[in-house]
C-alpha cells in the first residue's frame, strides 16, 4: 500500500472487505446491505464516511475506536445499529437518525461526544447503555412509537436537564437515567410507563417529581367549568395512590415515591382512570358542540325567516351519545 493511501477515498464493497487502519474517507457501495461486525473498529483516522441508501445494518462494534469520527448520517434504510456499534468514538458530535430505524442496541453511541439526538418515531426500543456516559448530550428528543427506555439507556449523560417521554412509552428500565447529575425535569405527554425504581437515582437535587402538564391543563379546564362530580371522581383516583395534585399545580409522582411503590400496576390503574375521566368529560362538551352546530346548519336551511328554530334542534341519538361516553370511561365510571 502506498503512503498517500489514507488520504484516498476508500470503497467499502462488505462482504469481510479488509479494511485498512489508516483510511481517512469511505464511500459505501451501493450494493452493501450490512456493514460487518468490526469493520472499521480501531480505524483511529478515519474522519468521513458516508454510507449508502440500500444499507439495512450496522454490525457490533462497526465502527467502534474511531477516535476521529466526527459525524454521521443513518440512512433510512437501516433498521438496526447492533451493539457498540459506534462505542468510544471519541470525537462524534453529530448524528442523524432518519425514520426506518427500529432499533439501537446496547452501547451503541456510548462514550460518544453527541450533543443533541432526535430518536425517529419508527425506532421502538433503546436498549442496555444505548448512549451511556455521553457527557455532553444535552438535548434528546424522543417520539411517538417509542416504546421501551432500556436500562442504563441515558446513564452519566451529565449535560442532559430535561426529557419528555411521548405517551408510546410503556417502560423505563432501571438507572436509565442514574447519575444524569443536571436532570432537572422529566415531562411525560399522556400514559404513565412502568418505571423502575432507581431510574431517576443519583439525578440532581432539582429533579423532585415526574409533571404531567398536558393532564393537568385538562383538569383544570375541568375545574374551570365547574364540573364537581368529575373534579371529585379524579380527586379519589389520585387519593388512593401515590400521584400528587393541589389546584394550581401539575399532576406529578415524587421521585422519592417511586421507590415505594411496591405495585407500579395499581399506580398505572389509578393514572389510566383519571385519563377516562378526563376524556368522558371532554367527549361530553365535544357531543353538545357537535349538537349545536347540526342545529345551526338546520336552522340555516330554513327559508321562512318565521321558521320554528326549536323545531330545528337535532340532538346526538341517546345511545349513540351512551356509547361513545361508556367506551371511553368503561367500567371506571362505576
Amino acid at each position: 500500500m502506498s503512503s498517500n493511501t489514507s488520504n484516498k477515498v476508500f470503497e467499502y464493497t462488505g462482504g469481510q472487505q479488509r479494511v485498512p487502519k489508516n483510511v481517512v474517507s469511505v464511500k459505501f457501495h451501493p450494493s452493501v446491505v450490512e456493514v460487518d461486525d468490526e469493520a472499521f473498529q480501531l480505524c483511529k483516522i478515519l474522519k468521513e464516511v458516508v454510507l449508502n441508501e440500500g444499507l439495512e445494518k450496522i454490525g457490533r462494534c462497526a465502527f467502534r475506536g474511531c477516535k476521529s469520527l466526527e459525524s454521521i448520517t443513518i440512512p433510512s434504510t437501516v433498521t438496526l445499529i447492533s451493539n457498540a456499534a459506534f462505542q468510544s468514538c471519541g470525537e462524534l458530535r453529530k448524528v442523524v437518525l432518519n425514520d426506518g430505524l427500529k432499533k439501537i442496541h446496547g452501547q451503541a453511541f456510548e462514550l460518544c461526544k453527541l450533543q443533541s439526538i432526535t430518536i425517529p418515531s419508527t425506532v421502538t426500543s433503546i436498549y442496555e447503555s444505548a448512549f451511556c456516559k455521553c457527557s455532553s448530550l444535552n438535548q434528546v428528543v424522543l417520539n411517538e412509537g417509542l416504546v421501551k427506555i432500556g436500562m442504563q439507556a441515558f446513564i452519566e449523560c451529565t449535560s442532559l436537564e430535561r426529557i419528555t417521554l411521548p405517551s408510546s412509552v410503556k417502560e423505563i428500565g432501571s438507572f436509565a437515567f442514574y447519575q444524569c447529575i443536571n436532570l432537572r425535569e422529566v415531562v411525560c405527554i399522556e400514559a404513565l410507563p412502568k418505571i423502575d425504581a432507581n431510574a431517576f437515582r443519583r439525578c440532581s437535587a432539582f429533579l423532585e417529581r415526574i409533571t404531567f402538564p398536558n393532564i393537568s391543563s385538562r383538569l383544570e379546564a375541568i375545574i374551570q367549568a365547574g364540573q364537581v362530580d368529575v373534579k371529585n371522581k379524579i380527586q379519589q383516583c389520585i387519593d388512593q395512590s401515590e400521584i400528587e395534585w393541589e389546584r394550581g399545580d401539575t399532576i406529578h409522582i415524587p421521585v422519592v415515591a417511586m421507590r415505594r411503590i411496591s405495585r407500579w400496576d395499581l399506580v398505572q390503574q389509578h393514572f389510566s382512570q383519571i385519563i377516562n375521566w378526563i376524556k368522558y368529560y371532554e367527549m361530553k362538551e365535544a357531543t353538545t358542540i357537535f349538537e349545536l352546530a347540526l342545529w345551526k346548519a338546520k336552522i340555516d336551511q330554513v327559508v321562512d325567516a318565521d321558521g320554528d328554530r326549536e323545531a330545528c334542534r337535532i340532538e346526538v341519538p341517546g345511545p349513540v351519545k351512551d356509547n361513545i361516553l361508556h367506551y371511553l370511561i368503561g367500567r371506571h365510571a362505576g
